[in-house]
């Protein structure tokens, strides 16, 4: 067996796709995006997020239209986002399918229901949303919720940038 320093599949930097390199430059928050769905939960790790403040303020995020919590998003109208910490990497990763989850990802933390649908147990800021809008953006689907409860906590949160997770605090 050989090991690689690098990723032996990995495609060429002169050849990745400029706006994904861009993107992984911007600093941007793990959140978990729970929604209820026909037949149970659905949940996906979401880092594209925007809150827009206003009345009503909105959530807006960019999802895997293929994804279950694009179907249960549209079965229930509603959907809870919870910003992560840096205790939840594992459960960040369990939720974006690249790390084994056993019994599945919602077993692999605690987690409590909300009219909005599941949250983390863990997370002390997060939102519940009604479905707006789904629309089609490039890869994604843009989904735009009306934000009808904020609970916010003074902890650390989780970021994503260059492919890695960074604990930032308030200092």
């Amino acid at each position: 067996m050989t090991i690689h320093s690098e990723h032996p599949f990995a495609v060429p930097p002169e050849q990745r796709d400029a706006a994904r390199r861009i993107r992984g430059r911007l600093v941007a928050p793990v959140t978990l995006w729970c929604a209820e769905g026909r037949w149970r939960p659905a949940g996906l790790t979401v880092s594209s997020v925007l809150v827009a403040a206003g009345e009503p303020a909105r959530v807006l995020g960019l999802i895997d239209p293929d994804s279950d919590l694009a179907d249960a998003l549209a079965a229930s109208g509603r959907f809870t986002v919870s910003v992560l910490g840096p205790e939840s990497r594992r459960l960040a990763d369990a939720f974006n399918g690249t790390d084994p989850a056993p019994g599945g990802p919602f077993a692999q933390a605690s987690f409590e229901p909300t009219p909005w649908g599941p949250r983390p147990a863990a997370s002390e800021s997060w939102v519940g949303a009604e479905v707006e809008s789904i629309e089609e953006v490039g890869w994604s689907a843009l989904v735009r919720g009306v934000i009808a409860e904020v609970a916010v906590g003074d902890s650390d949160v989780l970021a994503h940038i260059r492919g890695r997770y960074r604990a930032v605090g308030p200092d």
